[in-house]
């Protein structure tokens, strides 16, 4: 019956019967991927009607599967989510004990609820999280509540597990119970016995180190006044109304705040950047920051630098946090020993993941499975404690759990295996970078119908998300393919970046992506791919680093290895980055001559893009040497080949040049005093910057609109335009928001800036910054 079963188990049956990922369920249902993540594990409420029809429609269910799933939400009941340890004798309190308000907030909010009936709370987490010292430090906090007794059971759930009959024997016999009525009782007798007790009194009890439902259900109470706290490294998510409070790591204050009261002020506070940096290779770990000050302590003589040297070398780490019989790994060992050998092998592989946090998919590539049996193997994990769940889906290892892993690996694979795994999850990330790179590509688009990609990358969308939100990790790949020699695969992933790169410009490592691929691009010997590569560097250097000189002499370089190979594109490319950088440098002369020698090379190609690109240059450079309606006219000519119904180029690059196009023309009003027109153009830029996705060119373009609302005399909704501007942040150029700041400060009446910064960034010619009628050089889009 589904009755007996959580609602959260018969959803995940239901969905992987229907062979749908969590992320699949969710587009179906509307019902977001946490919402669904957190249902399976126990971690939520059971949802209201609506949602389990939603969930229903989006699994097709129909007939005896739909009435399962609606049978399973009846039966369920409120869950929340807590975890504690204990031991069979009475609680003690831990001295230093530091932080976790929030933590013990929530368990005395339990404790007041216990007269609501008997309430059980679940304190789950990796190993050394500090599950049993928070339970204890609460029971010790709420003795007062509990007049009639606080007791502990360790039921050694990692370590030889105490059966559920001598867990009860244990905890009755502290309750008073004597031996002769255990045997009058008998063992049938006692789960009955411990629940009448428990309802006539009004007891804490810790049930520590619990190994599963099984060991844990006799001891539970069915009512009374009593609050029963259990602590577990897995959530334990087969109890049903029980609260649910999952511990995770410390926050950085409060690891720095144990370490000081473990070593004594003094000494802490002699060194205190270096008690932060044991903090952060601690992993912020309570049991690693204990072994770690106790391992200073006992060794006066030692400066708590000497200790950050020890822990530098992360493949000796964990065997420095041990202290006597405290030791860090060995917390892990007992958890790795109970996996199944599926989920011993996930977690040695997931330690290669290069990246912070990852997807099922990365599970699936490692393993050599569908997404599917990863997802299992990987939720064996989370339930094991080895392996965390994080609020948007995706899953993260703990630093230290990262280095037992890895040490595991290299016990336990050969290397050929660990270089196998290593190769093929690093040749999956740059295949699926290059594959959702490709999506902006003008010659490419869509994946071709054969390829078959653990992520679906079914539209430009989802192609974008998943580069940004998976940077990180085909990052790290880029780099270690350039290490190993891979550079065909290295030059190809900085080809396919070509179009997307403008839609992430403040990224922060375009420059390292295109100096990583220029070198492969050396080592492959081919100087039409070397020009490309360079003049993408160049790219780079200007509009994402602000390094102008240095883009003109990579451009420079660009253009020396296409003229070797008569590659006139790139030739033309090379210029027109050539104009942008003499521009910023307030080169002017020099920067119009290139624009123009790039437009005239690429009128002779068939590279439309590259054409456009280098007229909304030109136009640029014409205006910021005052030859204003010169640039008007350029722009109107772009806007025209826009227009015509038989344009060669893509829609995608079509609205990036629209967009840019616009805000230029708004910039030439601008100049010419005509701010009413001025305003439409931004207007008309504005929306399309948005409907391609382009936020740093909306900060630019809003700080534009302002300047003109300024001098039309509308203030306040210059003030609303700035204020947007601002919220950008680091989303923007940082003389964007500088210049925000600066018209916010001159308007009448009164501003406070939420966030001054450091003070203005390198000055964008592009628009004019704390001033009207300037003469604004406009966008640098050398590339479109």
């Amino acid at each position: 019956m589904a009755g007996e079963r959580p609602f959260g188990v018969v959803l995940r049956a239901l969905r992987q019967q229907a062979r749908m990922t969590i992320e699949d369920l969710s587009e179906a249902s509307g019902v977001s991927v946490r919402a669904i993540g957190n249902m399976e594990r126990g971690q939520s409420l059971v949802p209201q009607r609506r949602t389990v029809v939603a969930l229903v429609e989006g699994l097709g269910l129909g007939g005896s599967e739909r009435e399962l799933l609606l049978e399973a939400s009846r039966a369920g009941r409120p869950t929340r989510a807590v975890a504690l340890a204990g031991a069979a004798v009475p609680l003690r309190s831990v001295r230093d004990f530091t932080g976790r308000a929030p933590h013990l907030a929530w368990l005395a909010g339990a404790a007041e609820r216990v007269d609501e009936g008997v309430s059980v709370a679940v304190i789950s987490g990796p190993p050394g999280c500090g599950k049993t010292t928070l339970a204890f430090k609460a029971a010790a906090d709420l003795a007062g509540a509990f007049p009639d007794g606080r007791f502990v059971v360790d039921l050694h759930g990692v370590d030889g597990a105490v059966e559920a009959g001598e867990g009860l024997v244990k905890l009755l016999k502290a309750l008073g119970v004597t031996d002769r009525r255990l045997r009058q009782e008998g063992a049938a007798g006692h789960a009955g016995l411990l629940r009448a007790l428990l309802g006539e009194r009004r007891c804490l009890v810790v049930l520590d180190n619990a190994r599963d439902e099984e060991q844990v259900r006799p001891l539970l109470p069915a009512a009374g006044r009593s609050l029963v706290l259990v602590t577990s490294r897995r959530p334990l998510s087969g109890l049903e109304d029980v609260d649910r409070l999952a511990l995770a790591e410390m926050e950085q204050g409060e690891a720095v705040e144990l370490l000081g009261r473990i070593l004594g002020e003094g000494r802490a506070d002699a060194e205190p950047e270096a008690v932060a940096r044991v903090a952060q290779m601690c992993g912020r770990l309570p049991l690693a920051l204990r072994v770690a000050g106790n391992w200073l302590a006992v060794r006066p003589a030692w400066s708590v630098e000497r200790l950050v040297g020890r822990l530098s070398d992360e493949g000796r780490r964990l065997r420095a946090l041990s202290a006597g019989d405290a030791r860090v790994e060995a917390a892990f060992e007992l958890s790795y020993r109970q996996l199944s050998a599926e989920a011993a092998r996930m977690l040695r592989l997931l330690s290669l993941v290069p990246g912070p946090d990852m997807t099922v998919e990365y599970g699936a590539c490692s393993a050599e499975v569908d997404v599917f049996e990863a997802e299992d193997v990987m939720e064996e994990l989370v339930e094991s404690g080895l392996l965390q769940a994080t609020s948007d889906g995706r899953y993260r290892l703990h630093d230290l759990v990262r280095l037992f892993a890895r040490a595991r690996l290299a016990l336990e694979e050969t290397s050929e295996e660990r270089e196998a795994a290593e190769s093929r999850l690093r040749a999956w990330l740059l295949e699926t970078a290059v594959v959702a790179g490709r999506w902006y590509k003008p010659a490419y688009g869509a994946p071709p119908p054969s390829w078959r990609g653990l992520v679906p990358l079914r539209n430009a969308e989802e192609a974008r998300e998943w580069l940004r939100s998976e940077a990180p990790s085909w990052l790290a790949a880029l780099r270690a393919a350039a290490e190993k020699g891979e550079h065909g695969r290295v030059v190809e992933v900085g080809d396919a970046m070509e179009w997307f790169c403008d839609l992430w410009v403040f990224w922060g490592h375009w420059s390292e992506v295109y100096e990583v691929t220029g070198r492969s691009a050396a080592a492959l010997g081919d100087p039409d791919i070397q020009a490309f590569h360079l003049n993408m560097h160049a790219w780079a250097l200007i509009e994402c680093d602000h390094r102008y000189r240095e883009a003109v002499e990579r451009a420079e370089a660009g253009l020396y290895h296409a003229c070797l190979v008569g590659d006139v594109a790139q030739q033309a490319s090379a210029l027109s980055h050539a104009a942008v950088a003499h521009r910023k440098l307030g080169e002017g002369e020099e920067a119009a001559d290139k624009a123009r020698a790039s437009v005239e090379l690429y009128e002779g190609t068939d590279d439309r893009e590259g054409w456009l690109g280098a007229m909304v240059t030109w136009g640029s450079c014409l205006r910021s040497l005052g030859r204003v309606a010169e640039a008007h006219a350029q722009h109107l000519r772009i806007v025209a080949f826009l227009d015509a119904p038989d344009r060669p180029v893509g829609e995608h690059l079509a609205g990036m040049v629209r967009a840019h196009t616009a805000y230029a023309l708004g910039l030439d009003h601008a100049l010419l005093g005509r701010w009413d027109d001025a305003v439409e153009c931004h207007r008309d830029a504005l929306a399309r910057f948005r409907s391609v996705g382009m936020p740093h060119m909306q900060a630019s373009v809003l700080l534009g609109m302002g300047e003109a609302m300024i001098e039309l005399g509308r203030g306040e909704e210059a003030r609303g335009l700035l204020d947007e501007v601002v919220e950008f942040g680091d989303a923007a150029d940082g003389a964007i928001v500088s210049g925000a700041r600066k018209l916010l400060a001159s308007l009448p009446g009164p501003f406070t800036d939420p966030d001054p910064g450091p003070g203005p960034g390198p000055r964008r010619p592009g628009v004019q910054v704390g001033g009207r009628g300037g003469a604004g050089a406009g966008p640098g889009v050398s590339r479109l």
